[in-house]
């Protein structure tokens, strides 16, 4: 069984992104496999997971915009930003008017700094490992940016049985769709947004939909998941406290379902995806075909890039891009199999990104 593959996978709520795997490992029976952007364990959505050689993709895939829905709930700030941490802070409910003058406020470029409970290396340790030991320390702002947000849906104060401020509708849940450039944490950004309209808040769900041009309804799982949307989210929340209240930490969480295991290996072995030229544009690369058997032997040796040893020159595509390297089939003109990548950097200057030995 060929276990080069990229597979889709809607990862489950309740599970780590490195237990996630667990499906995909024995669907294609290979322990080479590694995920392209961590999903905390509440949240839930879509992990592009790479397998065997097709691991080396991983840091480029890594690299891609993505896009989430977040359900936010206003009043509270927990210290981890999200329902599974402890409350730290209490602060009023925002106007809607507010909240859509602070979620303006923080589209487009921006400093943001990430949370302490992260997988951020501080002087060589994980951030949320440092926190939980007690240490004090600081993780710089970064630039980020956030492309577009849409709120999506609105809960208000009055539906849960509290009184309005006047003539303003106070918000205690929103749903927006962000999407942003890698890097961005959107349970900083549900602080800042929070923090803007005077308020205070953490994530009671997030779901991520679309990693480049990747969907979430390409994924293996998918009919698994529930609506996402704001009660939804709620009843999850109200699960997991109720759940952690009645078990152990060891035992809470997400149980195994081996008829949902089942499911997931099925479509994993249906869906799974090998790298074409279709592929490789759903990645953003480029691609191009090496001319000859001889030029492929030269590509996998590493020999010096020259454009003779591909049927495009090297110098017709654009800086600062990612080349696919496909052999193909000249009879029938289409490609045959995928052998790496070349890099091309805004300078103009050529390397081996990586060969498929």
């Amino acid at each position: 069984m060929n276990t080069d593959a990229i597979v889709l996978l809607a990862k489950q709520p309740g599970l780590t992104s490195f237990s996630s795997l667990r499906n995909v490992k024995k669907a294609m029976n290979t322990n080479k496999v590694g995920h392209t952007g961590t999903l905390d364990s509440f949240a839930e959505g879509l992990l592009v997971v790479c397998t065997g050689h097709y691991t080396k993709l991983c840091g480029q895939i890594t690299a891609f915009d993505k896009t989430y829905r977040a359900v936010i709930h206003f009043g509270k700030e927990t210290d981890t930003c999200e329902y599974t941490g402890n409350i730290i802070r209490e602060a009023g409910l925002p106007s809607e008017k507010a909240l859509r003058e602070a979620v303006k406020k923080w589209t487009g470029d921006i400093m943001q700094k990430p949370p302490l409970f992260s997988a951020i290396h501080v002087d060589g340790k994980r951030a949320s490992d440092l926190i939980r030991e007690g240490k004090d320390f600081e993780i710089p702002a970064r630039p980020v940016k956030v492309f577009s947000s849409e709120i999506q849906e609105l809960k208000y104060a009055e539906e849960s049985g509290e009184k309005k401020v006047g003539d303003e509708r106070l918000v205690e849940y929103a749903l927006i769709e962000f999407s942003v450039s890698k890097g961005t944490y959107i349970r900083s950004l549900a602080h800042d947004i929070a923090e803007s309209c005077g308020s205070a808040a953490y994530l009671t769900g997030l779901f991520r939909t679309k990693v480049g041009n990747f969907l979430i309804e390409d994924a293996a799982g998918v009919g698994l998941l529930p609506e996402f949307n704001i009660e939804n989210a709620c009843k999850k929340e109200t699960e997991f406290k109720s759940d952690a209240e009645s078990s152990s930490s060891e035992t809470s969480g997400k149980k195994i379902n081996t008829e949902e295991d089942l499911i997931i290996q099925k479509e994993i072995l249906e869906q799974k995806q090998d790298v074409t030229f279709e592929v490789a544009e759903l990645c953003g690369f480029e691609t191009i075909s090496v001319k000859n058997a001889l030029c492929l032997e030269a590509f996998k040796h590493g020999k010096p890039l020259k454009s003779s040893m591909f049927d495009k020159s090297l110098w017709d595509y654009p800086n600062d891009c990612s080349i696919a390297v496909f052999e193909k089939d000249d009879f029938f003109n289409e490609e045959v199999s995928f052998w790496g990548l070349i890099n091309k950097d805004a300078a103009g200057k050529v390397s081996y990104g990586f060969v498929i030995s």
